[in-house]
């Protein structure tokens, strides 16, 4: 997704100047029309699906194994719900907030409101002049990013939040932090596109952008009852490590679905998506067992998920080895944080969003500026100066940008949503656990 500047506007059939008219022939020749190719649309159709597929059952699994046993159900409720609530929001008023077609750098404009002026005929472009999507696609392929984005923030507040405050403060955070940061970052007239920042799949609108909504609910909650006291290993590696499989597989749609196109690009955003999560595994687990002493399931499923956040931004513009290394460096740094930086600052990200996304977002969007390079197997820099620092400072502007709006906003809006809904669960049904107190049922029967 690195020039959205296409995306900006939605592309229409149009019909060139007329053609030199022979003398016997008066009546203007068209020029070829855009062009819809089956095999981009039936990519994009499986690329949405398999975003999906994330969301559900890949993060609800993922977080519901990391949870105690007394929670698990209300995590798979809360990815489930929230995931259905902002597709409802993205068909309103979403799509028309990110990509309704204005010129404004913060958000799209109302144009596109209730998918207004969508049918079967209209289109959206692609990185390929003259090469288009049907609408629709498009439409369904941004739904999905938008929905999984609010599920990631889950797993901050984990195990004592109000089910109504996470669905208010979803649909609020996905309105004032998600809607705009999209627009800014894909839209053609968005503040940080024309900065010149990479972002071909989603580091700073997805990962950085929920990582740091995260850290804002991880400490306006509070920690967990009990928390340095009581026990709260995950009650089923089983299922954090088959969750973490399905994000692997579903990671493909997302970043190699981004290239809008089943061409070249897409294979090389594929290739990284493997390389750097594999890169990442393997620096986890040494690090850890240098550490640790011991190498650890949950510590393999933590580096996969950092390697597949750290090259979400860089999938498209960087080369495979430059892709193995962002992976190594993210999995380290994001180990440093999980391990160090959490329990010295206290504050209860119980599920490390922060730790992984966000900082896996923050690396993986900075190391992007320094692995498109050419020299480094890359595909090139995009800012005008067309230098690697210059590229660098786009990108730690992209980064700045996004930590301030989404981190003041998320904090306005954990806020708003604690004076109407409340936001957290009463002492006893904490004990109780999420599952009885918030949703009268239980995800096991003993």
């Amino acid at each position: 997704m690195a020039n959205f500047n296409k995306l900006a506007g939605l592309t229409a059939l149009t019909a060139l100047a007329a053609l030199p008219a022979l003398a016997q022939d008066a009546a203007p020749a068209e020029a070829a029309a855009d062009v819809i190719d089956k095999g981009d649309v039936a990519w994009m159709m499986t690329s949405s699906l398999l975003v999906l597929f994330m969301l559900i059952p890949g993060l609800a699994l993922f977080y519901g194994g990391l949870v105690r046993t007394k929670n698990m159900l209300s995590v798979l409720m809360q990815c489930t719900v929230v995931g259905a609530l902002v597709m409802v929001i993205w068909c309103v008023y979403g799509y028309s907030f990110a990509f309704g077609g204005s010129t404004s750098p913060f958000w799209g404009g109302t144009a596109k409101m209730f998918l207004a002026g969508v049918t079967l005929d209209s289109t959206a472009a692609t990185f390929s002049d003259g090469i288009v999507l049907p609408e629709y696609v498009f439409i369904a392929f941004q739904m999905t990013f938008a929905a999984i984005t609010p599920a990631l923030i889950v797993g901050a507040f984990a195990e004592r939040i109000k089910f109504s405050g996470v669905l208010l403060f979803s649909a609020l955070w996905v309105t004032f932090c998600y809607f705009p940061i999209a627009h800014m970052v894909w839209d053609g007239a968005g503040l940080i596109f024309n900065m010149g920042a990479i972002d071909f799949a989603g580091g700073t609108v997805v990962h950085i952008n929920a990582g740091i909504a995260a850290l804002m609910a991880s400490i306006v909650l509070g920690p967990r009852l009990g928390l340095g006291k009581d026990m709260m290993a995950p009650h089923s590696m089983t299922l954090t490590m088959v969750g973490a499989a399905m994000l692997w597989v579903g990671w493909f749609g997302f970043n190699a679905g981004s290239n809008l196109e089943a061409t070249a690009g897409a294979t090389l955003a594929m290739l990284n998506t493997f390389l750097a999560t594999a890169g990442a595994i393997l620096a986890w687990c040494v690090v850890e067992g240098l550490s640790r002493g011991k190498a650890s399931g949950l510590g393999a499923a933590s580096g996969m998920v950092a390697g597949l956040v750290a090259i979400t931004p860089a999938c498209g513009t960087t080369g495979p080895v430059g892709a193995i290394i962002l992976g190594i460096v993210a999995a380290v740094v994001c180990y440093f944080f999980v391990t160090t930086v959490k329990s010295k600052f206290g504050y209860d990200d119980s599920l490390d969003v922060f730790g992984v996304h966000g900082v896996g977002g923050i690396v993986g969007a900075i190391g992007t500026g320094i692995l498109c390079a050419p020299s480094l197997g890359g595909t090139g820099f995009v800012v005008e100066a067309g230098t690697m620092g210059a590229q660098v400072m786009a990108q730690i502007k992209a980064v700045l940008v996004t930590i301030v709006w989404c981190g003041i906003g998320s904090l306005i809006l954990l806020y708003i949503t604690k004076a109407i809904t409340g936001l957290r669960v009463t002492s006893d049904e904490e004990r109780q656990g999420l599952d009885l107190s918030s949703h009268g049922e239980s995800a096991y029967h003993s």
